[in-house]
């Protein structure tokens, strides 16, 4: 863990001195030490900041630690530099899958149980109910719509209420890649008027085919699709573990939301 620690408060304190930001001289916590105690908290936390806070200051790591109010505020204040940290990551895997083949999916992000849905103060309303297929069940919270490279580096993801349709999400991957990539995805995912529009830009949109498609794929394509659809849906698993399996006290902004 004292190697992570280390690595990702470089990796940011590294991205922030390269846009040159500038903070004032009299903050106690830089907003290196701020983001990489957000980003510890969700890697071994399930994103609750008051552990991360406690075991980053005990062992000296950051020992001039900041309140919960104070820090709150200060991760609201950089909330922006966590999506550019992951625009540079996501471009960085993108250079280095140099097959260009990525997978696309939805996960759900449950924000908490059945019996709770009356009590939900994060989410109120239908449209945060949705289902998941997999698994046979229904779910309330939101739906990660991520596409990952072929050695599962996610490079695009965004979130949506539960009850949106995955072929709805489609339209709104900004599909940011190199000419002559193949995305993969599952059934929901056919739509011709969209793999039309992605095939003049250069880009090969390749779903599951449906019993009645009217444009079927040979079989090999399809033993390869299955092939590179494993890696994301292990890349799914991991960043469910990721979530708490209970609802923390928790403080500030969180990953999860």
């Amino acid at each position: 863990m004292d190697t992570q620690i280390v690595a990702v408060f470089c990796l940011v304190d590294d991205m922030l001195k390269g846009f040159h930001h500038q903070e004032d001289q009299q903050c106690v916590m830089s907003d290196a030490e701020v983001m990489s105690t957000a980003i510890i908290a969700a890697l071994y936390f399930g994103g609750n900041y008051t552990h991360s806070c406690k075991l980053l200051q005990s062992q000296g790591n950051i020992p001039r630690m900041l309140s919960k109010s104070r820090f709150s505020r200060r991760l609201h204040r950089i909330k922006p530099f966590f999506l550019t940290l992951f625009s540079l990551l996501g471009e960085h895997w993108k250079s280095l899958n140099e097959d260009s083949i990525y997978s696309i999916d939805t996960f759900p992000i449950s924000a908490c149980d059945n019996y709770r849905i009356p009590k939900s103060k994060l989410y109120q309303g239908e449209q945060y109910r949705g289902y998941q297929a997999s698994k046979k069940r229904y779910f309330y919270g939101l739906k990660l719509h991520l596409m990952v490279t072929q050695d599962g580096q996610p490079v695009e993801l965004f979130l949506t209420p539960g009850s949106c349709f995955d072929g709805t999400g489609l339209q709104w991957f900004d599909f940011d890649l190199p000419i002559g990539a193949q995305v993969v995805g599952d059934k929901a995912y056919n739509n011709y008027e969209m793999e039309d529009v992605l095939a003049e830009a250069g880009i090969h949109l390749s779903p599951f085919r449906k019993k009645n498609s009217k444009r079927p794929v040979p079989p090999w394509i399809r033993y390869l699709q299955f092939h590179y659809r494993k890696m994301i849906e292990t890349t799914g698993s991991l960043l469910t573990n990721l979530l708490p399996k209970k609802n923390p006290r928790n403080f500030g902004i969180g990953f999860r939301t």
